[in-house]
């Protein structure tokens, strides 16, 4: 089987194709979120979010909704571009939160994140890198859903969570992925198994050229192009990386190396 870590193509079964107006939000399970809140001058000093929770007010047109989450990273390559954990939904966003027009009464929260230990350290180590096959319950009392994935890295900031992506939505997730496992709901894929996929290894000694500041560009279905920036490369499996588009919101994860 292929790897589904492919050079940028049509977006996932959870995202849009062309520029994102209303802010989407992915999520494989059901969850609720609320639908007011306070604001704050928008006068108020920056500081290192990092760490950080935050509200804030999503504007676009007459439609605004409330947002609230945990501030995981500040992008090196691009300082204005924060990585965010909203509450209650699965995907990592990408936002300039302080330059985007639309976010509205942007508001730092007190409760500032503890990094969290984890039990079994050794089997978070040795999954962080693996193909893994993670149920879901997609319905109410339905049957369970397998998708096939990589584990990429455990979380900054929320530590006891890891990033992960999968093979139907090439986007970055996060999960506590040893609740999962614990529960039999993740299954770690023999290391001779590529149907989940993961890159080229690197021999030792091997330099791989980083991508990460990159421009990137591809050719829609429809004769249009996507741009957009590498932000990242995954430490585990150096030929993966993070790519933001400039039409979306999601952060998406593709083999660039296997694919160049």
């Amino acid at each position: 089987m292929k790897t589904p870590f492919k050079s940028p193509e049509a977006p996932g079964p959870h995202s849009d194709g062309g520029h994102l107006g209303v802010l989407k939000k992915k999520n494989l399970h059901k969850r609720q979120r609320s639908s007011d809140g306070p604001s704050r001058s928008p006068s108020q000093p920056r500081r290192n979010m990092v760490g950080c929770r935050i509200q804030h007010f999503w504007k676009e047109g007459s439609k605004s909704s409330r947002w609230k989450g945990t501030v995981l990273d500040q992008v090196p390559v691009n300082p204005s571009l924060y990585l965010i954990k909203y509450d209650g939904f699965d995907c990592i966003y990408g936002l300039e939160l302080f330059s985007d027009h639309r976010v509205v009464g942007l508001e730092l929260l007190p409760d500032r994140v503890v990094p969290a230990s984890v039990a079994d350290s050794m089997l978070a180590d040795t999954m962080i890198g693996k193909a893994v096959e993670h149920m879901f319950e997609t319905e109410e009392e339905g049957p369970k859903e397998e998708w096939r994935g990589m584990v990429l890295a455990r979380a900054p900031v929320m530590t006891s969570w890891f990033y992960i992506t999968y093979e139907k939505d090439p986007v970055l997730y996060m999960y506590q992925l040893l609740d999962d496992y614990r529960e039999g709901d993740l299954r770690i894929m023999p290391d001779n198994d590529d149907g989940g996929g993961g890159g080229a290894e690197r021999e030792p000694g091997e330099v791989v050229d980083s991508l990460v500041g990159k421009q990137v560009e591809y050719a829609k279905e429809d004769g249009g192009k996507r741009s957009g920036m590498v932000i990242h490369q995954v430490e585990a499996k150096p030929s993966i990386y993070f790519i933001k588009f400039n039409d979306d919101f999601h952060i998406y994860v593709y083999d660039l190396v296997k694919t160049a």
